[in-house]
């Protein structure tokens, strides 16, 4: 497949760009960035500093990726930005680069729909199939597992970690970590409910969620800490892997700082 870039496109001949790219008019492209096999940048669209995106990916306009961290301890160090395949990335949407402070990166996984206006602060990691919608902010040091929902209108607080499978309510100021299968939502940020609706779309089995809706009782209702939570649902069968991996990362959320297991990181890194 032939690579189509438009005249009034402006690229750094020390560009990368791989075969079946195309680049629409006004779109400026680095001299550090590598752009995969089949990607679609519309129009407007900005590719910044050193960043690696992927294959098959479709940018619309106005959306910069690869910008300076915005971080005052920034003094211009060349850190990366590095996008999987197949994402969409609609109007407006901002990604900086990582800041020095833990591994000089933000990474976003595959398969992922970034809405229209959405900002991923630096250092943030995304894993693969995540939903973030219309005029949401991740500020930086942000950990987002995979098949994660974010509605739109959201704030997320700097070092959050955001569980598998969890779904975050619209206008949601989340502050805390949000555990995975788990609905979140308001201001402050409360766990509601499990995410039922998407766990039977992922095909969660119904034994598992009936696990995590006694898990989410015991934890969220009867205020147990997570190794009370594991010695009922062991003695009623029902630590299954999904019931495990909750259970895991509400006990590392208990050894954080804030509500945030990775807080913790932030003795060595301030964002």
């Amino acid at each position: 497949m032939a690579t189509m870039i438009a005249d009034t496109a402006c690229i750094d001949p020390r560009a990368e760009i791989a075969d079946g790219v195309e680049i629409g008019p006004y779109c400026v492209i680095g001299p550090d960035a590598r752009i995969g096999e089949g990607t679609r940048l519309i129009a407007h669209v900005c590719i910044l500093g050193h960043t690696t995106v992927g294959d098959h990916n479709v940018v619309h306009p106005n959306t910069v990726l690869g910008g300076d961290p915005q971080d005052f301890t920034y003094k211009g160090e060349p850190t990366r930005l590095e996008i999987g395949d197949h994402n969409t990335f609609r109007e407006g949407v901002t990604i900086h680069r990582g800041s020095c402070k833990e591994e000089g990166v933000t990474r976003i996984g595959s398969h992922n729909y970034f809405m229209a206006n959405v900002h991923v602060g630096h250092d943030c990691i995304l894993g693969d199939r995540i939903l973030i919608a219309n005029n949401t902010m991740l500020a930086g040091h942000i950990h987002m597992q995979s098949h994660a929902t974010v509605s739109a209108g959201c704030g997320l607080h700097q070092f959050v970690t955001v569980g598998q499978y969890s779904y975050i309510g619209a206008l949601t100021r989340a502050y805390h970590d949000v555990p995975p299968y788990m609905l979140v939502e308001g201001n402050p940020s409360k766990v509601r409910c499990i995410n039922i609706v998407g766990l039977k779309r992922h095909g969660i089995s119904p034994e598992a969620v009936t696990a995590l809706h006694e898990a989410h009782r015991l934890i969220y209702r009867a205020r147990m800490i997570a190794k009370q939570a594991h010695e009922v649902l062991e003695a009623h069968g029902q630590v299954c892997a999904e019931v495990r991996g909750l259970l895991d990362f509400i006990e590392a959320q208990q050894q954080g700082r804030h509500g945030r297991g990775r807080d913790r990181a932030r003795l060595s890194a301030s964002a």
